[in-house]
């Protein structure tokens, strides 16, 4: 990631006991798009957010210190997608005969379908508890659904 250049922003929160402006300063990166922006300490106690966390990260507006507006606070991820996607690309088990082009998108497609083959940060296709062994037993004493016979028997049987 590369910067671009910076940039100043007036942002305004509005509210019928007057309106809140903040400048901040936005740092522009290549190929990177904003999921949401940080709030320096000093932003924060100039504009009433609690920032010695008593229960939740909150904001007041203006001088009315009773009503509170939830802050959420997004966290922040350290890794870097492209690195993953590459990871799993090199651990994936694909077949010899796809091409890497074919294996490429096949790993987008399983990405973006993430929750059916996946749960959490679990590599794809390593669900916890689905794993399932299989013993054939053709022995006897037979389980309880061997030992039943193939069709129910007819009513002339019965009588």
């Amino acid at each position: 990631m590369t910067s671009i250049g910076t940039i100043i922003k007036e942002i305004i929160i509005p509210h019928r006991k007057g309106n809140t402006r903040l400048n901040p300063e936005f740092v522009v990166l290549d190929d990177t798009y904003i999921q949401g922006f940080l709030l320096g300490t000093d932003y924060q106690r100039m504009y009433g957010i609690d920032i010695y966390n008593s229960k939740n990260r909150h904001i007041t507006i203006g001088t009315n210190k009773e009503k509170k507006f939830l802050l959420d606070i997004y966290q922040i991820s350290t890794h870097d997608p492209l690195e993953e996607l590459l990871n799993e690309f090199r651990e994936g088990q694909f077949s010899t005969t796809l091409t890497s082009k074919q294996k490429l998108s096949l790993l987008k497609m399983l990405r973006k379908n993430r929750p059916a083959f996946s749960m959490g940060e679990e590599p794809l296709g390593k669900i916890k508890g689905h794993d399932i062994e299989l013993y054939l037993d053709v022995e006897r004493p037979y389980p309880p659904m061997l030992r039943r016979p193939p069709y129910p028997e007819s009513l002339e049987t019965r009588k």
